[in-house]
């Protein structure tokens, strides 16, 4: 695959989420680097939506560690269970989260973000990492978001 995207103009979100989700795929299939391929995802959904921060956290021990992210500098570690981030890897499920200010426990990396969604990513049974999205609009995610990031998260996971 060349190394842009197509990406519709005047699509609606969820037909954006249709059309990158085969070139994002293309783009990983037979890449063996890990680093690589996270970059290329968190590029691929920030050039496509323009959201915020797009980026990953990869569990080290105990605590998520910043991995490769497009947007603002971030938060280096955050512990299990802390944030929005590190519920979403003690839940093992996605965390939608449509205004971070009324979510108990959210760590401000950036007092621009106002939205977020964090999506497990598994290797087996276990999570491995999480992919976070942040938004600076109020309730810029929904179900479709969740259900497309999702799928991609698994085609991401077939590859770990």
């Amino acid at each position: 695959m060349s190394e842009s995207l197509y990406i519709p103009e005047a699509a609606s979100r969820s037909e954006k989420y249709e059309a990158i989700i085969p070139q994002i795929e293309a783009l990983i299939t037979g890449e063996p680097d890990l680093y690589a391929n996270l970059a290329n995802i968190a590029a691929a959904l920030r050039e496509a939506f323009g959201f915020f921060w797009v980026g990953f956290y990869l569990v080290k021990g105990e605590q998520l560690v910043l991995g490769p992210f497009q947007g603002p500098i971030a938060c280096t570690r955050i512990n299990l269970g802390k944030g929005v981030c590190g519920t979403a890897w003690k839940e093992a499920k996605t965390q939608l989260v449509p205004d971070v200010d009324a979510f108990p426990g959210h760590i401000a990396c950036s007092s621009a973000s106002k939205s977020e969604i964090v999506v497990p990513v598994f290797q087996g049974e276990k999570v491995a990492m999480v992919l976070d999205v942040d938004s600076d609009q109020l309730a810029d995610f929904d179900e479709a978001d969740q259900k497309y990031l999702e799928v991609i998260m698994e085609i991401l996971s077939k590859t770990l």
